[in-house]
């Protein structure tokens, strides 16, 4: 999603939800499970354990091809099984059926379209699934994840659900920032192996859905920053000055705008808006001329139009004089 946006191989927007923290299950327990996991993983090989990859779309051939990279036994299985092939050729192994490739690992990784397809899949396992630790890498809302971490459990298995912030390309990159929520023992006990498919992996929280919250406030952040970034970008062409040459030229005060961001969270989660310079109220003539500016020119104004509509019902309701910060009310529905 530290505020870089790795957002693709060698690639990122630097940058970077309300959530509920719940508590660990207890350090005696989590070391226990973590011990019994990693007896687990040590019948395969006593090198590496052994992992299942179950979705071999571009993210989960990527994922294969790591663990088989770092040398993991690395079982298989995707609908279409030609698309082993190549993995296959590398060593890894094929499995016929889902029961097949969940019994043939002790870590169980998961990247397929969508929850719902996860848990059809993982269902026709039948009763394999017990005793495993299951990596559920699917991407979905944050109660989907917490649907599959408690259907997991129930079937007796251990479930960890990461959010991968970059494209197929990134995996097992130094850089490359995984989130991870759930099972503390999964994320402890396997740790290794799963730094082979992100140098920056970490647990965020022992509850499964954080990660998808802290993946999608990553990408709002991203695509707000890049639509203000093509809008400003069309608005310069429209003059015949190059972008680049504005970003040589302005980047010390398009820079400055990341320093905000800890400044901005910190008076949202205190709900505290007043601030003595950079009133909402100061924002708006800027506002105002970037949309008669854009209007004029014939360029698409929606983008700070909505923007102005935001400051204008904030000042109207009373709060001129409090930060831009204060706009966070405008979205908060609860």
């Amino acid at each position: 999603m530290s505020l870089d946006l790795n957002c693709g191989s060698g690639s990122s927007v630097t940058l970077r939800a309300h959530h509920q923290w719940r508590p660990w299950t207890g350090l005696t327990t989590a070391t226990s499970e973590r011990a019994t996991l990693m007896n687990t993983a040590s019948e395969r090989t006593d090198a590496q354990p052994a992992v299942t990859v179950i979705g071999l779309g571009e993210m989960g051939f990527a994922l294969a091809d790591a663990f088989l990279d770092g040398g993991h036994p690395t079982t298989v299985w995707n609908r279409t099984p030609e698309k082993a092939d190549t993995l296959v050729a590398r060593g890894a192994e094929r499995a016929a059926t889902v029961r097949d490739a969940v019994a043939a690992s002790p870590l169980v990784v998961v990247s397929v379209k969508g929850n719902a397809t996860a848990r059809d899949v993982l269902e026709s396992s039948g009763d394999t699934l017990s005793g495993r630790a299951v990596l559920n890498l699917t991407d979905g809302t944050s109660t989907e994840a917490r649907a599959m971490a408690e259907w997991v459990n129930n079937q007796g298995a251990q479930y960890l659900h990461g959010q991968i912030m970059t494209i197929a390309p990134g995996i097992g990159g130094a850089d490359t920032v995984i989130f991870y929520g759930g099972s503390d023992a999964v994320y402890g006990g396997y740790r290794p192996t799963l730094q082979l498919i992100g140098g920056r992996g970490s647990l965020i929280s022992a509850d499964a859905g954080v990660p998808a919250l802290y993946g999608m406030a990553v990408h709002g952040t991203m695509w707000g920053t890049l639509n203000g970034f093509l809008h400003a970008a069309a608005l310069l062409s429209s003059e015949g000055i190059e972008v680049k040459r504005f970003l040589d030229d302005a980047g010390p005060s398009v820079a400055a705008l990341l320093t905000s961001l800890p400044m901005i969270a910190d008076e949202v989660d205190r709900s505290e808006y007043a601030t003595q310079y950079g009133a909402l109220q100061h924002h708006r003539p800027s506002v105002e001329d970037l949309v008669r500016e854009s209007t004029a020119r014939n360029i698409d104004a929606e983008f700070p139009g909505y923007t102005l509509g935001l400051v204008n019902k904030a000042v109207e309701g009373g709060h001129a004089n409090d930060s831009y910060s204060r706009l966070i009310e405008h979205f908060r529905k609860y």
